[in-house]
This record gives structure tokens, sequence and C-alpha cells, in this order.
């Protein structure tokens, strides 16, 4: 990481980028150190490392549909993995969504969205809501507070984003109910409908 410090908001790019691929140590950590050293570039830095994780989002994709079960057998244990497989078949979108700005490596979500071929589109753009949240609220802090604003992270970060993490989280259920409620109702008779043979023609 010291490697990639010494390039500054160019080295954030290609820690999140490779954050979103492969590398183990999540570009938070160098979003904060880089952002201490110069609080008055924070929201510059921030931009560069959104940008950097959306660019690198494809090739995680990419990588878990080729070898993800690979990859992912290495990281993690067989029972987790199939316990993660198991959650992200059911609640894929918001594990994405909320996943993508806590401190859980994104690699995770990018090779596992990969791997349960769940549509490229959809985590590009929960992958957008989600690290513009996070990369966005470091670089905040900082250049309102300065340096302080290092001793303040772990707290003030930790409950805004689960507060921006509940209303997200709200908002997707909200709008999954309402889209429910379009749906149209099959009646029984319907159905029958439906599955009854069209009569013949000219039959008397």
């Amino acid at each position: 990481m010291e490697f990639l410090r010494s390039f500054g908001s160019l080295g954030l790019f290609i820690h999140a980028m490779i954050d979103a691929i492969i590398f183990p140590v999540p570009a938070f950590f160098l979003q904060v150190s880089l952002s201490a050293l110069n609080p008055e570039n924070a929201i510059w830095l921030a931009t560069f490392g959104y940008i950097g994780c959306l660019v690198g989002t494809p090739v995680g994709y990419a990588l878990g549909r080729t070898s993800g079960n690979l990859i992912l057998s290495r990281m993690m244990k067989k029972k987790w993995l199939d316990s993660a497989s198991e959650m992200f078949r059911k609640h894929g979108e918001s594990a994405i969504l909320i996943g993508s700005f806590t401190p859980i490596p994104f690699k995770l979500f990018t090779i596992m969205s990969g791997v349960m071929n769940y549509p490229f589109w959809k985590l590009l753009g929960y992958a957008a809501i989600g690290r513009a949240v996070k990369f966005y609220i470091v670089g905040i802090l900082f250049y309102m507070y300065g340096r302080a604003a290092e001793h303040m992270i772990d707290k003030v970060l930790g409950i805004t984003l689960l507060i921006v993490g509940a209303v997200i989280f709200g908002v997707w259920l909200l709008v999954r109910k309402l889209r429910s409620r379009k749906k149209p109702v099959v009646t029984q008779d319907d159905a029958a409908k439906q599955d009854s043979p069209p009569a013949a023609e000219g039959s008397l």
C-alpha cells in the first residue's frame, strides 16, 4: 500500500480498481491516509477512488463468470460459501447495495455476481450508488474537518453509513413492494381459461 500511496490520487484510483477485482486490502484505508495528508483534495481523491472502483467492477464480474468458484473457494470455507451463495440468490440486490459501502471487500460482491450470473447492469447500478456513498462521505468529512476527521472517522462514518444504509434499504423495499402491486393478479377463473383448449372453429 505504501507503493500506491506514493502515486497519490492515481494510486487510489489503481487501488480502488483492483479492490473490486482481487486486492485483499480495501481502498478505504488508502483513501483515509491520503485524505489526512491533503484534506483540501479529499473530494478529488474520493472521485478518483469512485471512478477506479467502477472501472474495476466489470473485470471482477468477468473473473467471477470465468473462474469465480475456484477463487471464492480459496477465500472462504465451503459452508460459508454455500451460505453466502444462498443469501445472494435470495437477496442479491440488497446485498450488493448495502455491501458496497461496508468494510467487506467489494471484490466478494463483484465475483459473486459473476458466479451467480447476476445481471451486470444491475450490479453496476447498485455499485455506483453504494460506492458513491462510501467514498464521498469520507471525502466530505476530511474536506470539512481537515485532519481532525481521521479521529472522527470510526464513530461518525460507522453511524452515518448505518443510517444511509437503513434509508437505502427502506427505499429498496418500498420500490419492490410498489412493483409487486403493479403486477397483474391472475385469478383461478383466468387460469382455468388459459389452461382450457380453444373451441374448434365451425363446431356445432
